[in-house]
């Protein structure tokens, strides 16, 4: 039977480097083929090969790729037309960078829809409404107007598989289509792609870094590593008898362990109670409020020396806006004590000496961190602010943290742009770290990094944590992650509390729906009852 997709010994380079070297796979009609491996080898470029997206981008692709029947990589005109969108569909990354800021979701999909076909008027909308409700997007008549900044992740995402099937395609690819959302939109999501191609018998090429979402919903796999394909076979085969060292590693590779005890007596450095951050909702032309959002809703959590709290939710939950609440970075009602002391009251003068001792990583390590700033600044920007340290004196201290989370001394003098992920993160930790906090919280700190980068910043946060005692205030909606790091864990839905305990608890008893739905998505990624998601 001849496969609908048929890639033989591709080869893709950036001017003289290539980053694809002779990749050959097939999908057939009805079949998952998944691409795995981690950041830079080679997944997206292949896949976005398939449709001749990168063209412009100065690559040179070679060797052959059939698509229906057609050759891609020499289909001009019409033919290339018929093959974007009419033939195969894609679902871009990130969702919020491929939709059009300016344009409304309905004239979007719209704009897909005509592309192909010659609908106009109560036709369209009515075929616009038909795809975004097939998509799972709630509401789909009433949000045609809505803006891409009005819509949640997940809705986002579910925008943009309306338009990948505007015309209903063949082949669906899909490249990291849940990549930094919630464990249940991501089963959400998984779910709808699963459903979709039941119910339209379509092919999916899906690009992830996430074994669990191939070992649920891929029939066969390519392993890709440094532009190669490494390995290849029936995601059954792979997974119960890899071959190559590369696939062994990635199956093995996951965040695991248990953080040290806390130490019997160990002092409570942070306490919150019944935290509040509520934001007014202002309309009209005076701008009057006329209601508010509950962020945070009366939150009450403490936190001891060399402990880690996990604080897990979906998006909107209000486990970021919570944990600036706490540093005194977003304005909150409630009492909050920091080594033994009030600071809910303190100015920002007053809070000033407190804040070496209190710091926070951020979610996203190449948007906190200055482009136009060496890593050496980036680091000592902290010591220049609160120490008076002579240039060696910095330069000394700045290496030596450098070095405790794993990177060299060397390079100091790059800039952020020239680091991986990973790297990027353990700068952005090295720069908290070179206060001697005592307290830190970490939001989002492993969001879309590959599984083994992954693992080597949870190892690197325990092996810290237990050199100096640290307190981590540990934000992320990764329970694999959160399980390995965290001693106790809260769980936040709606500005609310609805569960806390010991992790290991929580993880393998929860108590509550909700939770039991935040776990199901995480470790068995199963569908998630409508009425637990409400």
């Amino acid at each position: 039977m001849t496969p609908l997709l048929d890639v033989q010994d591709l080869s893709v380079a950036f001017g003289t480097k290539r980053v694809v070297r002779g990749v050959s796979f097939s999908v057939a009609r009805g079949e998952t083929v998944a691409l795995v491996g981690e950041s830079g080898s080679g997944k997206s470029v292949t896949a976005l090969s398939c449709l001749r997206l990168l063209a412009g981008a100065g690559h040179n692709p070679e060797g052959r790729i059939t698509l229906d029947g057609t050759d891609v990589l020499s289909a001009q005109g019409e033919a290339l037309r018929r093959l974007r969108g009419g033939v195969a569909g894609m679902v871009f990354q990130e969702p919020m960078t491929s939709l059009n800021p300016l344009h409304t979701v309905g004239r979007q999909v719209s704009e897909a829809v005509t592309l192909h076909r010659n609908l106009s008027g109560d036709a369209l909308r009515a075929r616009v409404v038909e795809l975004l409700t097939r998509a799972g997007f709630p509401q789909a008549e009433a949000r045609l107007t809505a803006y891409p900044h009005q819509l949640s992740g997940g809705q986002r995402q579910r925008v943009m598989i309306a338009v990948a099937l505007a015309n209903d395609p063949a082949l669906l690819i899909a490249d990291e289509p849940t990549t930094a959302l919630d464990v249940t939109i991501q089963a959400q999501i998984l779910e709808l792609l699963a459903d979709l191609k039941r119910r339209l018998s379509m092919a999916v090429l899906l690009i992830t870094h996430d074994l669990q979402i191939v070992r649920r919903h891929a029939d066969r796999v390519v392993v890709m590593r440094h532009g190669e394909a490494v390995e290849t076979g029936p995601v059954a085969e792979i997974f119960g008898n890899p071959q190559h060292d590369y696939t062994k590693m990635l199956l093995a590779t996951q965040p695991r362990g248990r953080p040290q005890p806390v130490a019997p007596g160990a002092e409570t450095l942070l306490q919150g109670e019944q935290v509040k951050v509520h934001f007014p909702i202002r309309a009209g032309i005076l701008r009057r409020t006329v209601g508010q959002v509950k962020a945070v809703d009366g939150v009450s959590l403490s936190i001891r020396e060399g402990e880690t709290v996990g604080l897990v939710g979906e998006s909107g939950s209000g486990k970021t806006t919570l944990g600036l609440a706490l540093l005194r970075l977003e304005s909150s009602e409630g009492p909050i004590t920091f080594e033994g002391s009030g600071i809910q009251g303190l100015s920002r003068k007053q809070l000033r000496p407190l804040r070496r001792r209190m710091q926070i990583v951020f979610q996203d390590p190449y948007g906190s961190l200055s482009p136009r700033m060496t890593v050496a600044e980036i680091i000592g920007e902290g010591l220049r602010v609160h120490e008076n340290l002579s240039p060696r004196e910095s330069e000394q201290r700045v290496g030596a943290v450098l070095e405790e989370v794993g990177l060299d001394a060397s390079m100091l003098a790059r800039y952020p742009h020239e680091f991986s992920g990973g790297q990027r993160q353990r700068i952005a930790i090295a720069r908290a770290l070179v206060l001697k906090p005592r307290l830190v919280v970490l939001d989002e700190p492993t969001s879309a990094l590959d599984v083994s980068v992954q693992a080597q910043v949870v190892d690197l946060l325990r092996d810290l944590q237990a050199r100096h005692r640290l307190a981590y205030l540990f934000i992320s909606h990764d329970l694999r992650v959160v399980r390995a790091l965290a001693h106790r864990i809260i769980v936040l839905k709606d500005g609310r509390v609805v569960e806390e305990g010991e992790a290991q608890a929580v993880v393998e008893a929860p108590q509550q729906p909700y939770t039991r739905a935040l776990m199901a998505a995480a470790f068995d990624l199963a569908a998630i009852p409508g009425d637990v998601r409400a």
